[in-house]
């Protein structure tokens, strides 16, 4: 399953950080709200209807009240300024949500394969499911999708991969229910085992999922750099500063959802010093408004002059 990647737009959101985190608290709200209902309702009916799909999806639920609330601490944390010992500020609060996110998705897709692999140990002890247990997991499909939605087009409005990896946990959720209703047609219609086999699937989907976002969370925290169309968007704005002549060693690392990045720009040499950092300061002021970049640091070299300091085993941008 391949997930929006909010570095395909590399201009800067128009959203304050401020309308940032109420966008973030709202649509985590209304997810805490169909959660706790859709997680309250599967796991009674399951107990009651006899099915293992419908648990290890109620279960599922469960776990999204929990991620829902990482996401909600992210997100206050995040939006603090920088200080003494965080110059940066705290954008990375959302990376180490997003890793959280994770590996909670990943235990509780381990947890889900282990209990189904149990109850396929044990085939006579699989009982056939009551329909209702059929049209709560039709129910709980629609409700999923639609919170899928809803969260998706919140979070590539506000620019925030937190939240995407939150709207796509939702979206697993959808894809689970799906799995567990075909599980539970097959359950009635005489072939009792489908129902622990839709549980095991929902597991391993789960685990997967989990996988992915613990590993691209683990990447931006190793200083992961953005894509390279960005990286082109960030070096135009650069060439097209009046005075900037060129541009080299454009480096770039991910801080959250924003980027910091360091660059070369060369000017005129016959320019005095007082004008290199005039040009150097419009160059960093048109990245910043134009890009989702949180600092620019920038080097000035004579134009057409190799400079002394550049890394020529480093490929230059």
């Amino acid at each position: 399953m391949n997930f929006p990647d909010l570095d395909d737009d590399s201009e800067h959101s128009t959203h304050t950080p401020a309308q940032r985190a109420v966008a973030a608290a709202r649509s985590t709200w209304v997810s805490v709200v169909v959660n706790g209902v859709l997680s309250a309702t599967q796991i009674v009916v399951g107990v009651f209807a006899h099915s293992q799909g419908l648990i290890a999806d109620g279960i599922h639920s469960l776990s999204d009240l929990v991620a829902d609330f990482v996401v909600l601490f992210a997100s206050h944390h995040s939006q603090k300024g920088a200080d003494v010992e965080h110059p940066y500020g705290h954008q990375r609060f959302e990376t180490g949500a997003s890793l959280a996110l994770g590996v909670l998705l990943l235990a509780v897709g381990l947890g889900m394969v282990w209990s189904a692999l149990h109850k396929l140990e044990t085939p006579q002890a699989v009982a056939t499911v009551h329909v209702a247990a059929l049209w709560v997991a039709l129910g709980a499909l629609a409700a999923k999708e639609l919170l899928f939605r809803y969260m998706l087009r919140i979070a590539k409005q506000v620019k925030s991969s937190m939240l995407v990896a939150n709207a796509w946990h939702a979206r697993s959720d959808a894809a689970s229910s799906l799995v567990v209703s075909l599980g539970l047609v097959g359950n009635l219609a005489g072939y009792p085992l489908l129902d622990p086999i839709a549980a095991l699937m929902v597991g391993v989907m789960v685990g997967k999922m989990g996988w992915g976002f613990g590993w691209n969370a683990m990447n931006d925290l190793m200083d992961h750099a953005v894509d390279e169309a960005e990286v082109q968007a960030i070096r135009h704005t650069l060439l097209a500063t009046p005075g900037v002549a060129g541009v080299h060693d454009v480096r770039t690392r991910k801080m959250g959802d924003m980027v910091v990045v360091d660059a070369h720009i060369e000017v005129e040499a016959t320019l005095t010093v007082e004008a290199g950092h005039t040009i150097a300061v419009a160059a960093r002021q048109a990245v910043l408004r134009r890009h989702r970049v949180l600092d620019l640091m920038t080097h000035v070299d004579p134009a057409h002059q190799p400079d002394h300091d550049h890394d020529v085993t480093r490929p230059a941008v």
